[in-house]
């Protein structure tokens, strides 16, 4: 088996710390990649302190991987040594159903597995993230990083930046559209950018009036304070699209009533407590409420060139594996912009 380091927790109650774990010996369809940087993402700290009640112990997060290629085995035609290359939420799927067979890999009818918190196929246990120093990835579960990428604000892209480029792509955000992106953090502001790029009227909800002039820096033509009834008011029943990234507990029902009839909310943010919604918030004007998972393997690689064609990338703020849990206390405060990054390179991993 290979041989790894990396930092993960051990319990819920565990902080973040070293670990020599080991992945499986590289197959002929594998990949493996030597991690360079790897985006911090909401969902790492949910995973670690068990809000969401799945994680497998131990849980070494991280699954926005961007690094260079180490080796590849017999089967592999797609990367060759050397290369820049990236690694988002999944490494497996059982590639035969439906939504497989339609490039739909995260809505795997069996279940695509988690790059960390998955089940390994090979030896198993768990799968383990980018929290370390490589891993070990099925070819078709690779992603080409664009040449010119800023490799580290490109590691964001696998998590933040696909899971608001789908849904903004499926719900045809573009020209003469009103798409609204509440919250603006690590997600957010990749919805702004994208929104924005597509050709889309674009507004932020936000509850802070500070955040106005870095929302318009990011490509909102218009910001909404939403404690501000009046302001609130002014908008109703006026949005096409309103894509919410709030991973905190809040209310729903005062989005939903900014759409226009057939409107659509999609929620992406995944807070720990189940979200309330109103019957009558979607009936009274036929209005959608939806969710959105990631993307699949090629929509994935869609973003990726997309968000090179319009040089777009993440706002980040690089750290240390050694002081995330220092960066998990900052998140939750929301005093980050928009998203931290490991840099595994300066990181000098130890067991």
């Amino acid at each position: 088996m290979l041989e790894c380091v990396g930092y993960g927790a051990t319990a819920a109650s565990a902080p973040v710390a070293p670990i020599s774990f080991n992945r499986r010996d590289p197959g002929p369809d594998d990949v493996v990649i030597k991690i360079a940087y790897c985006g911090v993402c909401h969902s790492d700290l949910h995973q670690v302190r068990n809000e969401w009640r799945n994680t497998v112990y131990p849980c070494i997060p991280g699954h926005e991987i961007v690094g260079h290629i180490e080796s590849v085995g017999s089967n592999v035609t797609r990367f060759t040594v050397g290369e820049t290359a990236g690694v988002g939420c999944m490494v497996g799927a059982c590639r035969t159903c439906s939504a497989c067979r339609e490039g739909l890999e995260n809505y795997c009818e069996v279940g695509f597995t988690g790059t960390y918190n998955g089940v390994e196929p090979v030896i198993g246990g768990p799968t383990f993230g980018g929290y370390s120093d490589r891993i070990v990835v099925d070819q078709h579960f690779v992603l080409t990083i664009p040449a010119g990428m800023v490799l580290a604000a490109a590691a964001p892209l696998l998590c933040a930046g696909i899971t608001t480029y789908s849904p903004l792509r499926h719900w045809k955000a573009g020209p003469g559209k009103k798409v609204g992106i509440v919250g603006l953090g690590g997600l957010g502001h990749m919805g702004l950018k994208i929104a924005h790029a597509m050709g889309a009227y674009t507004v932020l909800f936000t509850t802070s009036a500070g955040k106005t002039e870095d929302a318009r820096r990011l490509g909102a033509d218009e910001v909404i304070i939403s404690k501000d009834a009046e302001q609130m008011g002014r908008h109703t029943d006026s949005f096409d699209f309103i894509l919410d990234t709030v991973a905190a507990d809040h209310a729903i029902d005062p989005y939903l009533n900014m759409l226009k009839r057939d409107g659509t909310l999609t929620q992406v943010g995944a807070p720990e407590n189940p979200l309330s919604v109103s019957a009558f918030s979607v009936i009274w004007r036929r209005r959608n409420f939806a969710g959105s998972l990631i993307g699949g393997i090629p929509e994935t690689q869609e973003m990726l060139d997309f968000c090179a064609e319009h040089g777009l990338t993440a706002d980040i703020e690089l750290i240390t594996i050694d002081t995330i849990e220092a960066a998990y206390a900052r998140m939750l405060k929301s005093e980050v912009k928009y998203r931290f990054v490991i840099d595994l390179e300066a990181s000098k991993l130890k067991s």
